[in-house]
């Protein structure tokens, strides 16, 4: 019982230890403003133009815009038109859909 207590306690340590040299490659960011103002600064100062779209619910929608250097951001847009930034990062890879191929 001591012996699986230890292993937990260092398999713990080694996770949280590897969380935080290593950090997430998308960070969580939470910027809200006008769903145009945005769009316009991503296009402006990452030159990230929408990529993909898709419905959260009746009252909200998730867009992500992508660069070609592969710079990204996923925006969260409200009924209302306000806009939140929820996650941005780098390296971004669309993968083409081929016809068959089962994911």
């Amino acid at each position: 019982m001591v012996r699986n207590i230890a292993r937990r306690l260092i398999g713990t340590a080694i996770v949280t230890l590897a969380a935080m040299v290593h950090p997430a490659a998308a960070e969580p960011v939470l910027n809200c403003a006008e769903h145009s103002q945005v769009v316009d600064f991503l296009g402006s100062h990452y030159s990230e133009t929408l990529q993909a779209v898709g419905f959260i619910n009746q009252a909200a929608i998730l867009e992500v815009y992508v660069s070609e250097s592969g710079s990204w951001t996923m925006l969260v847009t409200n009924a209302n038109g306000s806009s939140c930034v929820v996650f941005a990062g780098q390296s971004w890879e669309s993968i083409p859909m081929v016809p068959g191929l089962k994911t």
